[in-house]
């Protein structure tokens, strides 16, 4: 057990039972996993109904997890990735099932010519990573990581399986927005939905606010090990490296180093459970976000030890049951636990963020708590 630090924020007494359970994360978490920093978000019907904070922003406890602290999310910015290359669907820039060469010739060398949009987006293109090591520093090297990603040949059959690309997919996703939209997607997210204290790629201005994170005490179990599940997660080059924190923050990785805040995040992929709308603005049709969450995979993933569920860059509830009660529900976890969704169903979508990681790739057992107060008070 540990003191309990103050909570902050709006709870409404219907809902009592999730704030029982953000302070017990901080006095009582399952397998000893106690918060550090958090906040936990939820949105439905276009309003904020909770939004709870509490803890530390640094290790040594001496600066206050407030309403302005970031939060590097890591995947869980997969989800914000997948809207972005949403909107390009609506606007007729792309189309889930054209092909990525038809826009990006240099993609199609080595037997890539004919893998779709959605497949890339849904990780059956066969690039979870480099497939042989490389300097962690090529990360940092857009135009050379790029070059390096099109010339590669897939580890598998296109279309055949889904293998999730941790890194990889941030740089071909990124780069697709940017031919056919013209802006990188940072700069596209700040000017499409200007006031969400939403960054990828952090200004240098900005770094005073981002928690300090206490990674995981123990190694993530990716079941079997193979070629594939190495270049993803193990292989040297498999991550950014050798740079610096400061470097990692500013550049874009639009898979990998969103920083936010919970309540943005609820927002933005609120668009998911509010048919399509941002807060009253259309932002997709019907059509798109039946197109952008439908399941495009489902079987067991060649690098998640887990049977997957892929729509076009978002993980489906389907036999998770990691967001609530709704298989249709979609969102994004990321490295030691935060995660975002959105449940249609039930008009909600909610965001968690902490700063004491997990070793768990998705379903953190923290989060999952908050959720299940969460459903059992609606």
């Amino acid at each position: 057990m540990t003191d309990l630090p103050d909570i902050h924020g709006v709870c409404p007494p219907q809902f009592a039972a999730v704030k029982d359970a953000f302070a017990a994360n901080f006095t009582d978490a399952p397998e000893g996993l106690n918060e550090q920093g958090a906040r936990f978000s939820v949105r439905m019907g276009g309003e904020t109904v909770i939004d709870l904070w509490g803890g530390s922003a640094d290790a040594a406890g001496t600066v206050p997890f407030g309403e302005r602290t970031l939060t590097p999310v890591f995947s869980t910015g997969k989800a914000v990735m997948a809207l972005l290359i949403a909107t390009c669907v609506e606007r007729g820039l792309l189309d889930y099932e054209a092909t990525v060469a038809s826009y990006w010739p240099a993609f199609g060398q080595a037997g890539k010519d004919q893998i779709t949009v959605a497949q890339m987006m849904s990780h059956q293109a066969g690039l979870p990573g480099f497939d042989t090591p490389e300097d962690p520093a090529i990360w940092f090297d857009r135009e050379a990581t790029l070059a390096r990603l099109c010339a590669q040949a897939p580890m598998w059959a296109p279309g055949t399986a889904s293998g999730y690309s941790p890194i990889v997919i941030g740089y071909l996703a990124g780069e697709l927005f940017r031919i056919v939209d013209g802006r990188t997607m940072g700069t596209a997210l700040r000017e499409d939905f200007p006031g969400l204290d939403l960054w990828i790629g952090l200004p240098e201005a900005e770094h005073d606010r981002v928690a300090q994170m206490r990674k995981p005490a123990k190694a993530t179990n990716l079941g079997e090990i193979d070629a594939i599940k190495k270049a993803a997660f193990l292989d040297r080059g498999s991550s950014p490296g050798g740079r610096g924190s400061t470097e990692w923050r500013m550049i874009e990785i639009p898979s990998a180093n969103l920083h936010g805040t919970a309540p943005d995040l609820a927002r933005i992929v609120g668009i998911l459970a509010d048919g399509g709308a941002f807060e009253g603005r259309p932002v997709l049709s019907p059509e798109v976000l039946a197109a952008a969450t439908r399941e495009r995979i489902h079987g067991q993933d060649r690098v998640l030890p887990y049977e997957m569920s892929w729509a076009a860059g978002f993980t489906r509830n389907a036999g998770l049951n990691i967001f609530g009660t709704n298989p249709d529900a979609v969102g994004h976890c990321g490295w030691g636990g935060s995660c975002v969704f959105a449940d249609p169903a039930k008009g909600l979508s909610a965001a968690y963020v902490m700063t004491r990681q997990s070793p768990h790739l998705i379903g953190d057992p923290r989060a999952q708590r908050l959720i299940r107060a969460l459903y059992g008070a609606l």
